[in-house]
């Protein structure tokens, strides 16, 4: 019986629905209506097309990709967690990428994307004053780059015809270098030593000299301790230098992908300063870790190894990047680019096989040798081991005045003194060179973050050349030059100008220098 009830209730008709029910029903479907209608009458957005591969192996910064047969060399590609690949073995299975970061969403499986971009870099004058890495990735703890102007990491080198002479000097403040290895706007000039010799030291130098000229300088590291990259930049600071240089970093503890990228990146920064007539100054420091970094990525990308496990493109890496540092011509602007690449030798064999590459495509080479270093010879330059391929030509004429015989003197003074070690009586001649020679020696050395103007140098070394120092000891050398440098500043500023222009300095002036310092030696 209560079944049957059941069935009769569930077949019921259902309530008539009441006015109220009915208005609300319509206003529900009129308000779906007007939102169709409106989706309808809005464009659609266009559809966007991205190729998507697939991680086949991943390790050592290396990553295998296959799906994405039309990647363009050094093209960027996106891995999970937002990490930039780079696209440098184009094979016909699968791609070789070089990963920028790490995360641990990157494993075997995992999708990739094509963004379609080739590699690039911010540039612009945002970027002054910052230390940074390749991608533009702020280091320095401060606000994130604005910046939307990005150029391609690696270019092509300037046309031979966009090229002019390199003769206009870039002054270091080191007299030793701009006496005897003067360096020209638009060279290429090694600085090649053993370890802890020195080399940062020269080339920071050289960037704290450029205050107040309007240079531009980047400093890049490649593969350093957090620790001397930040020393650096605490000198950079303290010269007042920071502002007009770019710190561009790369530790050791990074991918060796972003290390091999890193000078690339910095000279496309380099370049839109100069491409704007600017002159710029960068530092490579140093390019010994830069070819092991690209050593390791092509044994992990099966290229064939040669010399010293090095791929036989090891060459061309370091040349086509160089070349991109010139002195363009007036056509173009008139900006220049001068590198400073840094090469760490090992036991003093600079006939190793990376350095005697960048001997070979570098303008000359600044060396530093360890046994002048422990002497406490600082800087520790070997005047004999070092050139300078553009020579007098990139030099103020007042220096090859002064320094015109200096080297040949200094470097027979060596020799002689070699040799009086083993002598009991030397003639007076003998004599006299060696005494004049120990006080050219101490005379070209010059204490760190120190760098002295033209006019110091040349009077310095005008003095010693007239022997105007003979008659002090050698102990009380230091404290002459000081007071050079000092009385320099206020009563020869005339005379300081003409030289800095470049002009000929005439006999009257000559011996009114001559005068003035030996006036300030009898003090």
């Amino acid at each position: 019986m209560s079944d049957t009830n059941l069935e009769t209730n569930s077949l019921a008709p259902s309530e008539p629905i009441n006015d109220d029910l009915k208005l609300n029903i319509q206003q529900t479907l009129g308000q779906v209506g007007s939102v169709y209608d409106e989706a309808l009458s809005k464009p659609s957005p266009d559809l966007i097309l991205t190729e998507t591969g697939i991680i086949t192996s991943v390790g050592g910064g290396i990553a295998r990709v296959e799906g994405l047969p039309k990647t363009q060399a050094e093209e960027i590609l996106l891995f999970p967690g937002n990490v930039v690949g780079i696209a440098l073995n184009l094979e016909e299975d699968d791609i070789g990428v070089i990963l920028l970061g790490d995360d641990p969403l990157i494993k075997a499986g995992a999708s990739v994307k094509r963004t379609g971009h080739i590699a690039d870099t911010p540039v612009g004058d945002a970027l002054l004053g910052r230390v940074i890495d390749a991608t533009g990735k702020v280091l320095d703890g401060g606000a994130p780059l604005k910046i939307n102007k990005r150029m391609p990491m690696e270019r092509e080198a300037p046309e031979i015809m966009d090229r002019a002479p390199v003769k206009v000097p870039l002054q270091t403040g080191i007299k030793s270098i701009d006496a005897l290895i003067p360096i020209g706007h638009g060279q290429r000039e090694l600085i090649v030593g053993d370890r802890q010799t020195g080399k940062t030291s020269v080339a920071v130098d050289t960037i704290i000299n450029q205050c107040g000229t309007g240079m531009i300088c980047i400093y890049c590291a490649i593969g350093q301790r957090g620790t001397a990259v930040a020393r650096v930049v605490e000198t950079l600071r303290d010269a007042e230098m920071l502002e007009q240089t770019i710190v561009v970093v790369t530790s050791g503890e990074d991918q060796p992908g972003l290390q091999y990228m890193t000078p690339y990146a910095a000279t496309t920064m380099a370049e839109w300063f100069r491409d704007q007539g600017k002159h710029v100054l960068i530092v490579y420091d140093d390019l010994i870790r830069h070819a092991r970094a690209y050593r390791e990525l092509s044994l992990l990308l099966r290229r064939a190894p040669g010399r010293e496990a090095f791929p036989g493109d090891i060459f061309y890496i370091h040349s086509r990047l160089l070349e991109r540092s010139t002195q363009l011509s007036e056509a173009l602007g008139g900006g220049s680019l001068t590198a400073l690449p840094i090469i760490e030798t090992q036991a003093e064999d600079i006939s190793a096989y990376i350095p005697t590459n960048l001997v070979s495509i570098t303008d000359g080479q600044i060396y530093l040798s360890p046994g002048l270093f422990r002497k406490g010879l600082l800087p520790a330059v070997d005047t004999g081991k070092s050139v300078s391929r553009v020579g007098g030509k990139a030099q103020l004429p007042a220096y090859r005045a002064v320094a015109g015989d200096l080297r040949l003197a200094y470097s027979q003074f060596e020799e002689l003194e070699t040799f009086a070690r083993f002598a009991t009586r030397l003639d007076a001649e003998s004599q006299a060179a060696i005494n004049r020679g120990r006080r050219v020696r101490e005379v070209l050395k010059q204490a760190e973050h120190q760098p002295l103007t033209v006019i110091q140098q040349i009077a310095m070394l005008k003095a010693v050349n007239e022997g105007l120092f003979d008659e002090l000891e050698l102990k009380q050398l230091l404290e002459a030059q000081k007071n050079i440098a000092n009385a320099l500043e206020d009563q020869m500023k005339p005379l300081a100008t003409k030289v800095e222009s470049g002009e000929k300095l005439t006999d009257d002036d000559w011996q009114s220098l001559v005068d003035f310092l030996t006036e300030i030696i009898k003090k």
